[in-house]
Order: C-alpha cells, then structure tokens, then sequence
C-alpha cells in the first residue's frame, strides 16, 4: 500500500503492518565514523470498508538516507472497489505528507563557496499525491501500476540557490505476480512475482519467488538486477506473519548486506450476536 494506493482494503479484515530495514548493515562514513547506513521504519493499516465501496488506508514512514538526512511521511490512501467477474479491479488516491530534514553543517563540501548546498540544518514540509490501479483475479494473480508523488513538491527551504532542485521524487510502479498451487499437493504454493520501480532516470527490477507450506511457512528468493540478492523466510501463527530477508550485495564494491524484518496481523470485528432473539417457538 505504500506504493499503491489502489490496494488499501484488498485483505479481508484489518491488518495491521510493520516493516524494519537497514540497507548495507555497517556501512560507516570514511572521515567521521557515522553510521551511513540507509534505515526504513514502516507502520501501515488498512481495511475494506462496505459502505465507501473500497478501502482506506494509512502508512507512516521514516526514510532515513543516511545520517544527515531524514524524511517522515503521512500517507492516506482510498481505494474504490469493482467487483468483476474475473475479479477485484482498486482504483486508489492517496495524500502524501512529508516532512524532509537535511542537516548541511555534516557535509564534506569540495568548494566551500557551492550556494547549491546548505550550509546549516534545516527542515521542510510538502504536500504531494499518489495514484494507483490494482487487480486482483479470482484465478490467483495480481497485477498493480500506480504512480507515487505525482505533484513532485519542492522543498524551498532546503535549496538555497532558487532552483528548486530539492523535490520528492515521482516514481512509476508496475508490479505482478501469480500464486499456484500444486495439485498433487495443495499444501505447496509457489508465487514468483516482479516488481518495476522507476524515477524515469533510473530503473529498478526486482524478481522473487516464495514457496508456502500449508499456509504457515514459506521461504524464496529475491534478484534485484544488478544490485543484489535475498533470502526471504517466515511464518505464520495465528493471525500474525513474521518475515525476514538478508540481502547480499553484487555490486562488488565492499558494501555490506542488507536485513529486514516484517510483522503483520489481520483480524476481522465479529459483530456481537449475543442479543439475537427468535418468536419462532421452534427456538425455545
């Protein structure tokens, strides 16, 4: 749902969703020591909702670049919801707001005189705006294209020289994927899947395959090309499902891997039957 309004509401129930990630574990700036590694704290929540014909949904993130830069954003997402006869189509907008702090006295500047840079700390906020479509078949694939910070705000006060090259970043989404499951065993799943992200400077592919045992483990595979390679495994107990994924960079520049670490849970409100009372004598 973070990058796909359109699928706020797609679960049956509530679900609740907590991701944790840091990128190149140990990863330290060569002059100061700092720790420079990329860090990701994730909390979202969304839900159908009948009588808005969809789904709402919200996430909160803190994307923390590197030491001297930090974004905290606010998401709300609604999805409204077509029942087809093939299966569920999501048309979703999403409101974005973003806090951007960027700390200028730790840069390393090569010309002191650069007025592109900042040269003290200093913080901005911005509005922005998400669009998305998902579809979900009743014949066990999903295929999602949304677009995130469409508005591509700029972030004033922390651009010095008036140009405003300090922006969120518009970003294309196209994901896919297919669950099946095996005949001669169903307690077996096998779901690959793609993802396609892109700034339209750079683009990203990540590949992965996960195989599920009776719904309560699974463990799979991730390529990122180019970049890297993970490992995913978890569990499910009850209503909760815990994951984790190591990645190992390929980039052969000494970088270290990657961990992350995820826990949801999913339950449905049970409406309270207690008071049900009957005239038929039958039920006495």
């Amino acid at each position: 749902m973070f990058s796909n309004p359109a699928y706020a509401g797609m679960r049956e129930g509530i679900c609740v969703n907590g991701i944790m990630r840091q990128q190149w574990a140990g990863f330290k700036d060569y002059y100061t020591g700092d720790n420079a590694s990329p860090e990701n704290y994730l909390i979202s929540i969304d839900s159908p909702i009948k009588l808005l014909h969809g789904g709402l949904g919200a996430v909160i993130i803190q994307d923390k670049a590197t030491y001297y830069w930090n974004d905290i954003s606010l998401l709300l997402s609604y999805s409204f919801h077509a029942e087809l006869s093939i299966g569920t189509l999501g048309i979703g907008l999403g409101a974005v707001l973003k806090n951007r702090n960027i700390d200028g006295t730790k840069f390393r500047m090569v010309d002191p005189g650069d007025d592109i840079l900042l040269k003290t700390a200093q913080g901005d906020m911005r509005f922005d705006a998400n669009l998305g479509v998902f579809f979900r078949s009743i014949n066990n694939y999903y295929v999602g294209i949304s677009f995130t910070n469409l508005l591509k705000s700029k972030f004033v006060k922390l651009d010095p020289s008036g140009e405003g090259i300090v922006s969120t970043d518009r970003t294309l989404y196209i994901t896919g994927g297919y669950n099946y499951v095996f005949p001669s065993d169903p307690r077996f799943e096998i779901e690959p899947s793609i993802l396609i992200q892109s700034d339209f400077i750079s683009t990203q592919y990540n590949i992965s395959t996960t195989v599920n045992y009776n719904t309560r483990f699974w463990g799979g595979l991730n390529y990122r090309f180019q970049e890297s390679i993970g490992a995913i495994v978890g569990l499910r107990f009850k209503d909760f499902r815990l994951g984790y994924a190591y990645d190992v960079n390929t980039k052969r520049l000494g970088v270290p891997g990657s961990h992350e670490v995820s826990l949801s849970y999913c339950f449905k409100i049970k409406a309270d039957r207690s008071k049900t009372s009957y005239k038929n004598t039958r039920y006495l």
